[in-house]
Order: structure tokens, then C-alpha cells, then sequence
């Protein structure tokens, strides 16, 4: 038998060569084929029976298979190591997210991959981090409660995915979710859940711009991957949970340790203050210790808002009554607590009032500085606070019986009964005061709400030599000084000074030789205070001499003085304030010029004719008898009172406050 021809085909064999063998074995290590039909036209070339190279092929397909799940798994082990080794050194959640997110894109090889956070509040989806994506409004996306596809797989717990988005039918859409994903020009969606501890966390997004049928091995492979992402966003949520409740203990631990050492600083104060009281300090104690502690500067003010006592080198004759100090005070009063200065001042920024049940004795200012004021420094200032209440009733019930034993001496000083200054001088050099040094009567007119700031003034302007009190209702003091006008101004300054009123009227009586002679000075003194209040003078500083022939005619009744000067000038006052002319000046002048209209003329420096015809108009307005001696001297009483309580209220000025 020969050859067989060329044309002939080959017997089909059952057996396979090596080298087909080993080009098998390297196609089926491969993974998938990119050659779909390799294997089979391999087979064909070896010329096996169909049996046998269905056989192979089927075996060679299945371990292409294998050899593709375990090339997938090795990715999937590579990715979940890879994450395990971010969280260990990442601490920040959003930048491991992002790098998750990264390493899912990379392993799906889809065109977009994002992860929508679920927010088990409200119920909605936002796109929390994304690879890929190019329209801005894409990754902001919120998906609302039950709409959508992601909506979907949240409450389904199940992975779901669709080849074309725009055709998905079974889910409620809405039109802002639809124009993000048609801006990112999105077809084709699988979407699987983020699930740990039984908690849904979100859903991982692979995406493409065109149409695609996403293979069970795609979704498996997704879902894998989703299910290491759920693990380690899980356990980045516990470890910063945990670095959040490790700084929040610190934060409590500090807290804790502020809030000790503020206490023992509070105490420190507390005993501070308590020794303060016991060994009869006063106000000035409690600044220097309030501001030691505190490292801020303290002022305490008395209740006419004059510095009492300073921390620093501040001057007590000061005044400090801004309208935010007031109000901050005045705050204060009503809830018994620290009160914040709205605005703050420059200087100051708390306050709190110094009371004794519902009488305010002053208040305390507290400046800026390092150590915060918090409810146990705000607690300590409100105890010091109350300590200085008691230290200021303490100082004033000692002073009050120093003023009562004083003020007793100097009701006995001017008094009329002579009986009562019968042991004078004993008493007087017992007080280590000089009867020699009480000469010159001083009274002082003030508003009622500043008469005990003024009696507790008037002890200092009278100190060392002098007496100062009460008498009959009069605040009073009997000085060294040997000239009235100038006792009368020292004492209205000091007052202003001291109470921060600007309204004080003082008075001083012609000094006294002896000490009998006392009794008559205040009585003159206290009659001409009686006599200028009732012509409506508040602020002055005058010699009750200069005011003597007045004082005489109207000290039985001062109210009378207005009276007086009403009846008796009142038509021409009225004529000139309604006119807007000035017939009062020419009848001073024609007083003053004893009745002269000649030399009034020439004092006032017009022709005698206009004098003339201005006495004739005066005389329409008083009557024809004004000029009569009786009238005349009543008219010219009337006129010179007026001038003087003008002249004074001209003259009166008020507080200079620094």
C-alpha cells in the first residue's frame, strides 16, 4: 500500500503530542483567553477524534476558568491588604475613602466608580467620594428617600445593576438625578451595598458611558470588594470614634483639672477674704486679693460709682459710671450675679453688684486678663462681692458710732442751749480735737439720694481737726479754715469729688471767736442754705454774709422769697420774657444809681430820654406808687435778690470728672 495523497485527510487521532500538551497547559494558565477560538484550533491542527477534543477543550476552558477566579481572588486579597495597611497608617476617613474608592476603580476597570454615604437620619444617599467623574454636579449628588436605583439596593440590601439607566423602569426617578447622571453621561450602573454589623454604610457605584450587561462575575466581584471596603470603613469609623472619645475624655480629664484648680484657687480666696474680715481689713484687701487671684485688675466702687478701692494705683476721688457700667450694675442688682459690660469698656468687662439685701452699697469692676472667668471665677467675684458688702456695713457701723459720739459733740457745739456746751472743751481735747481749730461753720445742700455718700465725704473733709455730721437734718461741719468763701468752695469740690455729684450748694458762716458763738454761725448759715434753695439754687459755693440783709428778712419763711420777688417785680419779668426786651436791667441800674435816671443812663451808656422812657413804661407795669420810699426800698430788695440767684446759677459749674 503506498503513501496516502496530499489530498487525503489525516485518520483522527486519540492521542495529543507534548508540545500541543504544553501549549494547552500555557493557554490554560493564562486566565480568559484574548483569542476566543485557541484552543480549538489547536485541537483541529492535532486532528483528535470530536470526543476527544470536545474533552480537552472542555477541561482546558474549565481551568482557564480557575486559573481566572483565582487571578480575580489574588486582586480581591491584594486590594483588601492593601486597605488593611491604609487604615493602620491613615488617620484621616475621608482621604481613606477616596483611596478605596481609587483601588475599587482600578479593580472593576469601569469608567466611573463612586461610593454614596447613607445617612440613617434622613434616610438619604450622598455621593461621598468618586474616580472618574468630571461633572461637578455629579459629585455633589444627594439621592432623597426611595427614589432612584441606589434607593433600591439600600432597601433591598442586594446588589442590583441596569445596562441602560435612562430605560429603568421599576425604580421612582427624579429629574435632578437624572440630569447628574446624564451630565456625566452615565448608561450602564451596578450598584452593590456597603454592609457591617448588620448596618447598611452605602453603596459602591461602578459605572460606564455606554451600554453594558454586567456579568455575575463582575457583580461578584464588586460585591467582594464592597464588602472589604464595608469592613475597613466600619472599622475607620470605630477607630475615630474611639480617637473621638479619647479626646473627649482628655478634654473632660482638663475640664476636670481646671475646674480643681479653679476651686482651690476659689478657695484660697474664700479664706483670703474670710481673714480679711476677721482682722478688720477693708475694700482695698479685697481688690489686691481678687486681683491676684484672677490676674485681672478689680475696682470696687461705692454706690455713687466713686472709686472705693483700686488693685491698682488709681486714684479713690475718681468716678467711673459709663452707661455700659451702669447698666451692667443695675443687670447685676436684679439677678445677684456677674453681668457682662455690653459693650465691654476699654478697661473693664464684668461687674457685679455690692448688696445688702435689696440696698445697693456699690459694685465691682473686673478688667482683662489670662485667666478666664468661668461659673467658679464668676462664684469667687460673687463672694467677694458679698464680703465687701460686710466689710463696708462693718466700717460703716463703726463709723456711725464714731459719727454718732461725733455727731452728738457737734449738736452740742451749735446748739442754742448753752447747757450743752458746758464740758465742751473736755469732751473735745478727749477727741484730740482743739477747741481753738472749730471756727468756721460749714452747711451743705445735696440731693436726698446723695446724702450718705455726703456725710461719708464730709468725715474726710473735716478730718483730722474738724467736726462733721447731721444736725437738725443739715449735713454740717465746723472747720479750721478762717475764710468763709474759701471753706464753702474746698468743701462743695471735695463733695463733688467724692459723691460724683455735680448739684451740691455749700454754705459757710462767718468765723466764729469762740465756741459760744457757733450756734449763731449755723443758725446764719443754715438760714441762708434755707433762703437760696428756695430761690432754686442747687450748686454753689457761697459766704453766708454776702447774703446776711436777705437772710434776715426771709429766714422766718424762705418759701416766701419767691413770693416776694413776684409780687413785687414779677409785671416786668413777665413784660421782658414775653417781649424779648430787657426793662429789668434798667431798673437794676436805676436802683443801683439810687433812684438816678441820670447816672443810670450814663452807667448804661445811653441818652437819658431812653432811661426816661423806660421807667415810665416800668411804671405802667408796677403801679405809680413804685417809687414811693416804702415801695422803692421793696422794688429794690426784690431786684438785687434776683441778680444774686442769677449771678449764682451763671456762676455754679458742673463736675470736672476725670
Amino acid at each position: 500500500m503506498g503513501a496516502p495523497r496530499d489530498t487525503e485527510r489525516a485518520a483522527p487521532r486519540a492521542d495529543i503530542p507534548v508540545t500541543a500538551v504544553l501549549t494547552l497547559l500555557d493557554l490554560a494558565a493564562k486566565g480568559p483567553p484574548d483569542e476566543p477560538d485557541a484552543v480549538t484550533d489547536l485541537l483541529l491542527t492535532e486532528h483528535l477524534d470530536t470526543a476527544t477534543a470536545t474533552q480537552v477543550g472542555r477541561r482546558v476552558r474549565e481551568l482557564q476558568g480557575a486559573m481566572a477566579r483565582s487571578h480575580r481572588r489574588g486582586q480581591e486579597l491584594a486590594a483588601l491588604f492593601s486597605s488593611a495597611r491604609e487604615l493602620a497608617e491613615l488617620h484621616d476617613v475621608d482621604l481613606l475613602i477616596t483611596r478605596l474608592v481609587r483601588r475599587a476603580h482600578d479593580l472593576a476597570g469601569t469608567d466611573v466608580t463612586y461610593l454614596s454615604e447613607f445617612d440613617e437620619t434622613t434616610h438619604e444617599l450622598r455621593v461621598r467620594s468618586t474616580a472618574g467623574a468630571v461633572a461637578p454636579s455629579f459629585q455633589k449628588l444627594r439621592v432623597p428617600p426611595h427614589i432612584g436605583l441606589a434607593s433600591k439596593i439600600v432597601e433591598s440590601r442586594a446588589p442590583q445593576w441596569t445596562s441602560r439607566y435612562e430605560h429603568l423602569r421599576d425604580v421612582p426617578h427624579d429629574d435632578s438625578i437624572d440630569n447628574a447622571v446624564r451630565a456625566e453621561g452615565l448608561v450602564s450602573i451596578a450598584g452593590v451595598p456597603l454592609i457591617a454589623g448588620g448596618r447598611v454604610l452605602g453603596v459602591l457605584f461602578a459605572a460606564n458611558r455606554t451600554e453594558h450587561t454586567f456579568s455575575p462575575e463582575e457583580v461578584s466581584l464588586l460585591s467582594a470588594f464592597a464588602d472589604n471596603v464595608a469592613v475597613v470603613l466600619q472599622s475607620a469609623r470605630l477607630l475615630t470614634q474611639a480617637r473621638d472619645a479619647a479626646a473627649e475624655t482628655q478634654r473632660a480629664y482638663d475640664a476636670l483639672a481646671d475646674h480643681v484648680e479653679a476651686m482651690e484657687r476659689a478657695s484660697r480666696v474664700h479664706e483670703e477674704l474670710t481673714a480679711a474680715v476677721l482682722r478688720g481689713g477693708g475694700a482695698a484687701d479685697v481688690a489686691r486679693t481678687l486681683e491676684a487671684a484672677l490676674e485681672r485688675p478689680v475696682v470696687i466702687l461705692d454706690e455713687t460709682y466713686a472709686v472705693l478701692a483700686a488693685s491698682d494705683d488709681r486714684s479713690t476721688a475718681s468716678v467711673i459710671d459709663p452707661p455700659a457700667v451702669r447698666a451692667a450694675i443695675t443687670g447685676s442688682l436684679r439677678s445677684g450675679r456677674c453681668t457682662p459690660l455690653d459693650p465691654p469698656t476699654g478697661e473693664f468687662h464684668t461687674a457685679v453688684a455690692v448688696l445688702a439685701g435689696e440696698m445697693m452699697l456699690g459694685g465691682l469692676l473686673i478688667g482683662d486678663g489670662t485667666v478666664e472667668l468661668g461659673a467658679v471665677e464668676q462664684r469667687t467675684i460673687e463672694r467677694a462681692a458679698q464680703i465687701t458688702a460686710l466689710l463696708t456695713l462693718k466700717q460703716d457701723a463703726v463709723l456711725h458710732a464714731e459719727d454718732h459720739v461725733r455727731g452728738e459733740l457737734l449738736g452740742d457745739l451749735v446748739s442754742p442751749d448753752a447747757r450743752r456746751r458746758a464740758s465742751l472743751p473736755a469732751r473735745l481735747r478727749a477727741r484730740r480735737l482743739r477747741p481753738e481749730d472749730l471756727r468756721t461753720v460749714v452747711i451743705t445742700v445735696v440731693a436726698p439720694e446723695q446724702r450718705r455718700a455726703a456725710l461719708r465725704a464730709t468725715q474726710t473733709v473735716a478730718a483730722p481737726s474738724g467736726l462733721a455730721g447731721e444736725v437738725d437734718g443739715v449735713v454740717t461741719l465746723v472747720v479750721p479754715e478762717s475764710d468763709p468763701q474759701r471753706a464753702a468752695t474746698a468743701v462743695r469740690d471735695r463733695l463733688c469729688a467724692a459723691t460724683g455729684a455735680g448739684a451740691v450748694l455749700t454754705v459757710a458762716a462767718p468765723p466764729a471767736e469762740s465756741l459760744d458763738e457757733l450756734s449763731a454761725r449755723f443758725t446764719t448759715a443754715r438760714d441762708c442754705g434755707r433762703v437760696l434753695t428756695a430761690l432754686g439754687i442747687e450748686a454753689a459755693a457761697v459766704a453766708a454774709d454776702a447774703y446776711l440783709p436777705y437772710t434776715t428778712l426771709f429766714a422766718h419763711d424762705p418759701t416766701s422769697v419767691r413770693q416776694f420777688i413776684d409780687r413785687t417785680i414779677g409785671p416786668v419779668r413777665r413784660w421782658d420774657a414775653e417781649r424779648g426786651t430787657d426793662l429789668l436791667a434798667t431798673l437794676h441800674r436805676f436802683v443801683d444809681c439810687n433812684a438816678s435816671p441820670a447816672r443810670a443812663a450814663r452807667l448804661m451808656g445811653v441818652h437819658s430820654n431812653t432811661v426816661l422812657q423806660r421807667l415810665d413804661r416800668i411804671t405802667q407795669l408796677l403801679g405809680d406808687t413804685w417809687r414811693d420810699p416804702e415801695s422803692f426800698f421793696r422794688v429794690s430788695v426784690a431786684v438785687r435778690l434776683h441778680t444774686l440767684s442769677e449771678a449764682l446759677r451763671s456762676s455754679a459749674h458742673p463736675l470736672r470728672r476725670p
